[in-house]
């Protein structure tokens, strides 16, 4: 749910006739209600009438009680939702380089070279990250995407499985 969807359904909430309105939708749990309205949080219970009326009055005193927000807490509640939002655009340009095949990771052509990337390493789609040996033969995986190395998820020698993350860079 981006920025734009939630800013629309505030206005649609405000404009309409609805008092209540509450929307989770993947991980994020949005409640709106208007001042004035009843907080359904705290419905009294049905099998005891006792209770049910000193719920009722303390439902009736919250609701004439309801919080209003100031300008300045909409605006910091809206920039809080803008700063969530980004973290996840910024998630979705973290790209996973993961293993072709079934074999065996090296992070370097030879023992006594240096790593072909770690983190922090910029990358140009093309450039070789590692090598799999599998069947005695060595194979080159390469970058698909211009970037910088995010984090290194194998050790040099390490087994890996096909399908298996090898490496986050942050495309560019």
């Amino acid at each position: 749910m981006d920025f734009n969807a939630i800013k629309e359904m505030i206005k649609t909430m405000d404009d309409s006739k609805l008092g209540y309105l509450e929307v989770n939708w993947e991980g994020i749990s949005i409640v709106m209600r208007k001042q004035g309205e009843i907080d359904f949080s705290t419905q009294p219970r049905k099998n005891d009438s006792k209770v049910e009326v000193e719920d009722q009055k303390n439902i009736t005193k919250e609701s004439t009680d309801t919080k209003v927000y100031k300008k300045e807490d909409k605006e910091e509640i809206i920039e809080n939702i803008k700063e969530e939002v980004k973290h996840a655009i910024e998630d979705v340009n973290i790209k996973e380089v993961v293993s072709p095949i079934v074999g065996t990771f090296y992070a370097s052509s030879s023992p006594d070279k240096p790593s072909y990337v770690s983190v922090g390493s910029k990358v140009k789609k093309g450039d070789t990250l590692c090598i799999i040996e599998a069947m005695k033969l060595m194979n080159e995986i390469q970058s698909e995407v211009d970037g910088e190395i995010v984090e290194v998820l194998v050790n040099n020698e390490q087994m890996v499985e096909y399908g298996q993350p090898m490496f986050k860079i942050k495309a560019q």
